[in-house]
Formats: C-alpha cells, sequence, structure tokens
C-alpha cells in the first residue's frame, strides 16, 4: 500500500459522510475540503441562468428526513446514511399508512441488506431508499414521514484549479462533485484527480492543467456555456470516474476516436503491460459525453477502472470505503501521470541534416549511449527520430512505429536537438 494511496483513501473516509447533490451545501462543503489539498476558484451560477439548452435549477438543501414509526423509533433516518433520501425531494411531514407509503419507497430486492442511490432532479417528488430486507421488517401501520428540505432559488457550485504550463494551450481533468455517499462513484475520481494535480504543480508542465470539480451533466454544461469563447484553448482532456475500485483500468475513447489522448492512454497502458480495456466511445456514460457533444468535440476521454454499471455495488451502499483500495487508486493516478508525461513531451521535429544519415558518433552521441544498459534500443531510437522528423511525426509516432519505449525515444529526441541536429 503507498503512502498517496494511503492519503487518498483518507480523503475519500473524510468526504463520504457528507450529503452532496447538483446543487446546495454539500458540493460546497465537499470544495471545502478538497480546498485544504489545492487552491481552488469556486464559481456560484445563480438558479434560472441560461446553460446551452439547459437552466440552471433551484437550489436543493436537506437538514433531516426520517420515516418513524408509532412509538417514535425511526426505522429510516437520513442522519445514518444520506443514501435514505430520494435526491431533490421535496419537503414532507405527512403521517401514512404503509400500504401508501410504499409508493415512495426504492430497495433493491436482489441486494436485500443493500441501500440504492436515486434521485428525481427536475420532477418534483420525494421519498426514501432503504435495504429491502429493513422494508420486509415493517409492520403494516401508520408511519410519521419527514423531509426537512428546501427548494429555493440559489446557485449551482463548481470550482477550478489550474496550473499554468509553459504554453496556454490546456488539458482539462474532470470530475464530478454531485453524487452523495458513494465512494468509487466518485469520490475516488476526486482524490485522484486530487493528488494528480498536487504533482503536477511540483513540475513545470508543457501544457496548462485545467482541473473541474462539476456536479455531474448540469455542472459539466455550466462550465462548458460560461468557457464557449475559449474553448479552443482546449486541446485536451481526461474525465476521472470510479478510479478506485479493484477493477483492470478502461479508457473510453473521445467522440474523435483517434485524438492525441485517445492514442497516448493507449500506449501508456498497452507499453506498461497492465490489464486494462480500451472501449470506444459511445454519447452514454459521464461527462465526456458534455465535452464530445459534436458542437464542442473535444478530445477528452474518460479513465475509469471497472466503468459506470459495471459492477452490483454501483449507486448502492455497497460502493462504500470499504470497497475502494489505495492500491487501485494509486495504480490509476500513476498512469494519470504516465499518460501526461507522455502527452506533455509529444512533440514533431524537423531533421536539419536530412540528407543521408548523420555522422552521430563525431557528436559524441554514441560515446554518450555507452553506460546505458538499453544501449541498443537508445541507438534504434536515435536512428527512428532522426528518419520520422519530417514535421509530420510526432514521437508517439515514432514510438509507435518503432516499438521503442517513449521514454527512449524522447530521451534520444532531446540529445539529437542538443546536438543541433533536429528542432521542434
Amino acid at each position: 500500500m503507498t503512502v498517496l494511496g494511503e492519503q487518498m483513501h483518507a480523503l475519500v473516509e473524510r468526504l463520504y459522510p457528507l450529503c452532496r447533490s447538483i446543487t446546495g451545501d454539500g458540493v460546497r462543503a465537499t470544495l471545502d475540503i478538497v480546498g485544504e489539498y489545492v487552491p481552488l476558484q469556486v464559481h456560484e451560477v445563480p438558479t434560472g441562468t441560461q446553460v446551452l439548452d439547459w437552466t440552471v435549477p433551484q437550489e436543493w438543501n436537506i437538514r433531516d428526513a426520517y420515516i418513524a414509526d408509532t412509538t417514535g423509533r425511526r426505522v429510516v433516518d437520513f442522519a445514518k446514511s444520506s443514501l435514505h433520501v430520494l435526491g431533490y425531494s421535496v419537503p414532507v411531514a405527512a403521517t401514512m399508512p404503509l400500504a401508501e407509503l410504499r409508493a415512495h419507497l426504492h430497495t433493491l430486492p436482489d441486494h436485500p441488506t443493500w441501500v440504492p442511490y436515486r434521485t428525481s432532479y427536475y420532477t418534483p417528488e420525494w421519498g426514501f431508499c432503504l435495504a429491502q430486507d429493513t422494508l420486509d421488517a415493517l409492520p403494516e401501520g401508520d408511519y410519521e414521514v419527514r423531509i426537512d428540505s428546501t427548494l429555493a432559488d440559489g446557485h449551482l457550485t463548481y470550482a477550478e484549479h489550474v496550473i499554468p504550463g509553459q504554453v496556454p494551450e490546456e488539458v482539462i481533468v474532470s470530475c464530478h462533485v454531485c453524487h452523495p455517499s458513494l465512494a468509487n462513484d466518485n469520490l475516488a475520481g476526486i482524490a485522484v484527480a486530487t493528488f494528480l494535480a498536487r504533482a503536477l504543480a511540483q513540475e513545470t508542465p508543457y501544457y496548462t492543467y485545467r482541473f473541474v470539480y462539476a456536479p455531474g451533466t448540469i455542472g459539466a454544461i455550466t462550465w462548458l456555456a460560461r468557457n464557449a469563447e475559449r474553448i479552443d484553448q482546449v486541446k485536451h482532456g481526461l474525465v476521472l470516474a470510479c478510479a478506485g475500485d479493484r477493477g483492470q483500468l478502461t479508457y473510453k475513447r473521445s467522440r474523435r476516436g483517434d485524438a492525441e489522448i485517445d492514442r497516448v492512454l493507449r500506449h501508456v497502458l498497452t507499453a506498461s503491460e497492465r490489464p486494462h480495456h480500451i472501449a470506444e466511445f459511445t454519447p452514454y456514460g459521464y461527462d465526456e459525453r458534455q465535452y464530445c457533444s459534436p458542437g464542442f468535440d473535444l478530445g477528452v476521454g474518460s479513465l475509469s477502472r471497472t466503468p459506470y454499471a459495471g459492477y452490483p455495488e454501483y449507486h448502492t451502499s455497497a460502493d462504500n470505503p470499504d470497497f475502494v483500495s489505495p492500491e487501485a487508486m494509486a495504480d490509476t493516478l500513476a498512469v494519470c501521470r504516465e499518460a501526461f508525461s507522455v502527452l506533455d513531451r509529444n512533440r514533431r521535429y524537423i531533421n536539419l541534416s536530412p540528407y543521408g544519415e548523420p555522422q552521430l558518433g563525431r557528436r559524441g552521441l554514441y560515446d554518450a549511449l555507452g553506460g546505458r544498459s538499453d544501449t541498443k534500443q537508445a541507438q534504434m531510437a536515435m536512428l527512428w527520430v532522426l528518419n520520422l522528423s519530417d514535421g509530420e511525426h510526432s514521437l508517439l509516432d515514432v514510438a509507435e512505429r518503432s516499438g521503442l519505449p517513449f521514454d527512449t525515444v524522447a530521451v534520444a529526441a532531446g540529445a539529437l536537438g542538443a546536438a543541433g541536429l533536429i528542432k521542434a
């Protein structure tokens, strides 16, 4: 278990009890905690604001909710888990028989000890989520039903963290912050994004990296609406979700299918020999579908472990901190760092001595490789870089065509550039 993995898991545990939704104080509390790890610029967008084809909804907040029997005992209690209330439930205070209450109860009969996660964002409704075993144990009779919530004009909240690069062109890293007590979906994604930002802040990246912490769907749409005029600044992007379960890594391509981020993730995952799966783009899933909508068509893919809805614990109380692994989150973080290292160094070069093979020995380039354990690979990398440095091929092209590791190719390009044989 790595130290970083333990630290990310601790962040998941800290965020887990908070009740989050697409708006409200739970999102703000979440961003306050993340802001202790990386500085955030928090944005508040008022209810009623038009964002593309959508409108920012009313803000939802909840203080308490329960179902109590005739003795006053709470048989379902929001204080024990934020999953117990249907997300965005309107307020209710009533007494009703179980037969009437059943229409507002949600369970998972196939997993009778688990509590489901359900929402009703855009249709006024109220309800409770509970274990099937709990429901089965309830006797007929009257129950007190109380949801102390508010739906009122307020704000949608999202945040950004920007790491300036050598160039203004951006890589966006996006994660959703709207789900309540669900560890893999998406507290693990928040944790990996946050520790990735901390790592990049210790470097001098080539690209500018913009981390977006926003509610799912409406948050990403709001961010796109507010950044539409500068969207051509975004050259690459990655959505992080379900980043902590013990399944193999899954990369979902962008809508383009051949965006540079798609090629980089495929190369990194293949070269690392990690078990993985490359999935084709579909217009369903997480916020990659917003960034990849045809009007924007950004080069944004999605990295997860087991994909959404691909594990039984998805959107249930079984997606708890025990379900996510420090080792898995550390592995996801490592892949992100490897991928962005490739992306940052992937350049096209021009061979300044293209007529015949330049004499490398008299420039000391072969001698410089003498102590390396991979001398043969390093020599071949120089030859490949020289041959494909025609302004059309990138270093990733060289690595893929030659079958050589990207790092070896990048080091070769650096040596050739220092010798005045190629230029970017």
